[in-house]
This record gives structure tokens, sequence and C-alpha cells, in this order.
């Protein structure tokens, strides 16, 4: 019940970075609101939903041999609980340390 507590009152933002960070052991996370871009879309346009669109870019060394869609399941999967309860929209990127290192 606690835990239930203390992440109600952490932002949509703040639970994902938890989430991910914990699951994907991401060596670079951004997490980037962009639902004010999207105030009158219709499926959140009068719902007073807020922070329902998200950019996600991700690194991490769990994506390694995964193809593109394994690697989305694989966030899907680990937001989950905020997919269910009114995040609306992702745009992930996600990279392995190989793909973003210096060449």
């Amino acid at each position: 019940m606690a835990s239930r507590a203390s992440s109600a009152l952490l932002s949509r933002a703040g639970r994902m970075r938890s989430k991910l960070q914990s699951s994907l052991e991401a060596s670079v996370l951004e997490i980037e609101d962009v639902s004010h871009q999207h105030a009158g879309h219709a499926a959140v346009r009068g719902s007073g939903a807020a922070e329902t669109h998200f950019n996600v870019k991700i690194v991490s060394s769990k994506f390694e041999g995964k193809s593109l869609v394994s690697r989305h399941r694989l966030v899907y999967d680990a937001l989950a609980d905020e997919l269910r309860s009114g995040l609306h929209a992702l745009s992930i990127v996600a990279k392995t340390p190989q793909e973003v290192a210096p060449k």
C-alpha cells in the first residue's frame, strides 16, 4: 500500500522513469511530455487527462540482439500499468549502447 501511495505522488513521467530504469537498466533515458501538443486530440479532449503523450529515448544493453518491435514491446511491457491508467501514446527511440557510441 505504501508503494502505491508513494507512486501516486510521482508524476507520470517520474513513474515511467522509475519503471523503465529498473526494468531495462538504461544508460540513457530521456522522457519528454508532449501532451500539450495533443490537447485537442479526440481521445483526451474534455477528459481532463494530463500527461498522456510522451517521447521516450532509451539506451539499454537489454536491447542487444532484439528487433525494433521486440525493443518496443519491452518498453510497453515495463509501462503496462501506465498504459492502463491514462498514458495514451508513446514515441519510442530504443537503441543499444553500441548503436549510439561514437564511431
